[in-house]
């Protein structure tokens, strides 16, 4: 993931999918070294369903 794109996925994350700030920084901690896992990252910690991490994978090919 380019790292501009990062604020816009996390814009997408509140604004679409209702994800708290809180659990956000939280998946981007565990991924900071590597912050394209971030959607793995919120997918493994139980953040989203595999429904929303497609919709995320999707966004992300548009983005």
């Amino acid at each position: 993931m380019k790292f501009n794109v990062l604020p816009q996925l996390i814009q997408f994350l509140r604004e679409e999918l209702a994800i708290p700030h809180p659990d956000i920084e939280l998946a981007l901690r565990q991924s900071e070294s590597s912050t394209n896992q971030l959607p793995i990252v919120l997918w493994q910690y139980g953040l989203v369903s595999l429904d929303e991490l497609d919709r995320i994978f999707d966004w992300l090919r548009t983005a």
